[in-house]
């Protein structure tokens, strides 16, 4: 069963304006079945997956590209960055849009040759798992904003039901093979991804020590980054746990959130907090077997506020726009769980585990008029069934109009 992807509408747009279209995320996320049901008739597959046609990419490029001629689609163009000089003389020699679409599933560190080698030339589109929308089948997702008027075709959802989208993740794979068993999907993506991808980008000698560090990050899911704490959890040095949580970056996997500053409020920490893409992952790395274990269990809260904070990213990069999402604590302590910046309004976010929330959720809203910039309408998000205003200029959300 195939889920559409909100994201199949900007491909064509991006195609026709850029001579090169790239699709970054994780493994297993959708990036080449999405092209393929965009694809035109007349474009090449070629993937360098494959150890022989990776073998000539990287040997004799020239030699690649007589062989597959764009338009084109390379899978997983990040194993074989010296392709990228040449895709730039190809474009710059036939002036034409659409010619080459790429995957890759390092992002940052596939970025890096894309910012060098095709500046300017390629439209670089984020893919994470589906969105609960897509999930559900919703025919309307547009990136995220509070609004006392938005318009959702939301589904009524229970608790149980929340939490069986929060524990079953959000892989096309997993979600489409009924019988395709949680548990050994996990496992099995677990050891791909350390067998094949973090071994290729990173020297790790000690497997055991990798697979800990990946729990105990897991454990911490929506708290601020202590590299020190996770250091000593898992007995490793600080600079390794860095390079590790950079390697978790780099695949997708993670997401740094950042605090909101602009240098008028000193008080404000630097620390990001850390959040799974993925909370079915979270959940297997924790522990949590199903999903009403999790409903009941010490992570419920954690767990709810990391999907939540996913679900806002995909909202944006789904639809082609760069999420501009922070958070705000300072050395009091006071704390907002999402501020969105958008049009040079800040937009306040709370995300609460209750179907009844009150003006004392959003105590700290006010916080950010220190920062004299226009306030824009607050959000509570949390359990209720349907919109509710709790404040003049705050309305409590369902989860599902995310």
């Amino acid at each position: 069963m195939y889920y559409k992807r909100t994201l199949s509408k900007i491909i064509n747009d991006a195609s026709d304006t850029f001579p090169a279209v790239l699709i970054n995320g994780p493994r297993q996320v959708g990036k080449t079945t999405i092209f393929e049901h965009t694809m035109e008739k007349n474009r090449t597959y070629v993937s360098l997956d494959d150890p022989h046609i990776r073998s000539i990419a990287k040997t004799d490029p020239a030699l690649f590209f007589k062989t597959y001629t764009p338009p084109i689609l390379i899978d997983e163009i990040q194993y074989v960055p010296e392709l990228f000089p040449y895709i730039k003389m190809i474009i710059d020699k036939e002036k034409r849009n659409g010619l080459f679409w790429l995957t890759g599933s390092q992002m940052f560190h596939l970025m890096k040759n894309t910012t060098e080698s095709l500046a300017g030339r390629v439209a670089v589109l984020n893919l994470q798992g589906l969105s609960q929308g897509e999930k559900l089948k919703h025919s309307v997702s547009v990136p995220f904003l509070p609004s006392f008027e938005l318009k959702r075709n939301a589904s009524i959802l229970s608790l149980s039901e929340i939490y069986k989208l929060i524990w079953q993740g959000s892989y096309p794979r997993l979600l489409a093979e009924e019988k395709m068993n949680w548990k050994l999907f996990y496992g099995s993506y677990i050891s791909t991804y350390v067998e094949k991808d973090v071994r290729a980008f990173v020297n790790i000698t000690q497997e055991h020590n990798f697979l800990k560090f990946l729990k105990v990050a897991a454990a911490r899911t929506g708290q601020l980054l202590n590299y020190s704490d996770i250091a000593k959890d898992v007995e490793i040095s600080v600079n390794t746990a860095k390079n590790w949580i950079s390697v978790l970056e780099t695949f997708g996997l993670i997401y740094l959130l950042y605090p909101y500053s602009n240098n008028i409020t000193s008080r404000a920490i630097k620390t990001p907090k850390l959040y799974f893409f993925d909370t079915g992952l979270a959940c297997y790395l924790t522990g949590w077997d199903t999903a009403k274990v999790l409903e009941n269990g010490a992570m419920n809260g954690a767990m709810l506020e990391t999907y939540v904070v996913s679900e806002i990213i995909k909202s944006y990069w789904h639809n082609g726009e760069q999420a501009r999402i922070y958070f705000y604590r300072d050395r009091d302590k006071k704390e907002i769980d999402l501020i969105i910046e958008k049009n040079n309004k800040l937009y306040p976010i709370e995300i609460k585990r209750t179907a009844n929330p009150n003006v004392k959720d959003i105590k700290n809203f006010s916080i950010l008029k220190s920062f004299k910039k226009e306030i824009g309408i607050g959000a509570v998000i949390c359990l209720t069934d349907s919109p509710l205003a709790i404040a003049e200029n705050t309305t409590a959300m369902p989860l599902t109009y995310l």
